[in-house]
């Protein structure tokens, strides 16, 4: 098959694990396999009694993992073959793939709605989740930024047992990893060369949950090195939602949010197992909490990088890990500024961002002035319009260029109320933050 765009069957053909790697195999229609493998380096022989729970997980991971493949195509059937799914996944995986797919539905004009209808096998219910018997432990995703740090220290405080786990190759999150001085576990993870082949031909293409994904691969890793929680850094501004197309909410960030982390951990504690925990330890903090947090310390400054355009590059200075052009550039640093003061932030990044006048629409989309919030890891708006309000208070940020034309321009336009800096700072909203990390989490 050349285009997958004309197929009208996507299938889940199997699924298979051995000596360390897991194979996850797709197709459209009756063409070529796609095959993706998830590589865990040095494996542990899997334990008896976790051997039910990663077969559960493994089928979940595959039926996750199949997002970056499906919507090459976005045809109208799916079929899962072998062992099929009950009703409540079923469900589950309509509104992952109908949230997660969001954004590129948006950009690509297409309404999934009518398309993304995962098929229950009729009788089919799933054995209830059991105890795996874990050992205590935790796997700390490492993503290069300041949140997942800002997790790792509220750990060690804790005297939490974590390891720092990344997923790819990345030699930045090596770094940043290598900093934590937690011990380390980094996973493999291969697309399909052939999905590579049918977008260079034009199939459909676009954002993807990633973190949903990347979740589904985490908990393999615990059941197979045993670890009884995956603790994630998303924090609750991730819940946000971008903008509204034809009737949906669409949120770049989705399965960093709430809304996936509930479907998600109710799933893996119904179908795979009772005693292993998943939450995301920053879930009642805003981005501008988390950036607070993180300037309390300078020790990760010269490794770490949310910028997402050179993640690619590892480097000495700081334009080889911001570009200074990106929204997750702009945002990092207006985020940053009103707790790190301004000779450090400007070493962080090697430039002063609210100082170039050809960053303007970049900031006035932050602050969803005449725009809408970028399609990016970045906060609220409100959180944005908050930080901006406050630097043009400071004889150090008000004269710069950004910052100085916000206050001239765009500062009387909005309710003074909403630009109120310390109610942003205060946990909120639902979480799953065991409980003796709840207090480290207030205290900061």
């Amino acid at each position: 098959m050349s285009d997958p765009r004309v197929a009208s069957l996507f299938r889940f053909i199997r699924h298979e694990y051995a000596a360390g790697e897991a194979r996850l195999v797709y197709a459209f229609d009756d063409g070529p396999e796609l095959v993706e493998t998830i590589r865990f380096l040095d494996a542990p022989a899997l334990a008896p009694e976790r051997e039910v729970a990663f077969a559960h997980a493994l089928q979940l991971l595959h039926l996750i993992a199949g997002v970056s493949y499906y919507k090459a195509g976005v045809p109208p059937g799916i079929r899962i073959e072998g062992a099929g799914i009950d009703q409540q996944t079923a469900r589950f995986m309509d509104a992952l793939y109908l949230h997660g797919l969001g954004e590129f539905a948006y950009h690509n004009k297409l309404d999934l709605r009518e398309r993304i209808r995962f098929p229950a096998k009729p009788g089919a219910s799933a054995a209830p989740a059991t105890a795996c018997g874990l050992p205590r432990r935790t796997l700390v995703p490492i993503g290069g930024g300041k949140d997942s740090l800002v997790s790792v220290e509220l750990l060690k405080r804790a005297g939490d047992p974590a390891t720092a786990v990344w997923i790819g190759n990345s030699a930045l999150i090596q770094s940043c990893a290598e900093r934590t001085d937690l011990p380390m576990l980094n996973i493999g993870r291969a697309i399909s060369p052939l999905l590579f082949e049918y977008n260079r031909a034009g199939a459909w293409n676009g954002h993807i949950p990633v973190t949903a994904i990347n979740s589904a691969i985490l908990v393999l890793a615990a059941l197979l090195y045993g670890f009884d929680a995956v603790a994630f850094s998303n924090e609750r501004s991730a819940s946000s939602a971008t903008l509204e197309y034809d009737g949906i909410e669409v949120n770049h960030q989705w399965s960093k949010g709430w809304a996936f982390e509930m479907a998600f951990r109710a799933e893996l504690h119904r179908r795979v197992a009772t005693d292993l925990d998943y939450y995301s330890l920053l879930r009642p903090l805003s981005e501008l909490a988390v950036a607070a947090r993180f300037a309390r310390s300078s020790h990760y400054d010269d490794v770490f990088s949310s910028c997402n355009r050179n993640f690619r590059i590892l480097g000495p200075k700081p334009s080889d890990r911001w570009c200074g052009q990106c929204p997750k550039c702009h945002f990092v640093f207006l985020a940053l500024a009103p707790f790190v003061p301004k000779p450090r932030l400007l070493k962080i990044f090697g430039r002063n961002l609210l100082d170039d006048p050809a960053q303007t629409a970049g900031f006035d989309a932050l602050i969803e002035y005449r725009d809408h919030k970028p399609f990016e890891c970045v906060g609220e708006g409100r959180e944005s319009r908050a930080a901006m309000a406050l630097l043009a208070k400071r004889a150090e940020w008000r004269e710069d260029a950004i910052v100085e034309r916000f206050n001239r321009e765009i500062l009387g336009q909005l309710d003074a109320q909403e630009l109120d800096l310390p109610p942003l700072l205060t946990m909120t909203g639902g979480h799953h933050v065991p409980l003796p990390l709840v207090a480290l989490l207030e205290a900061g």
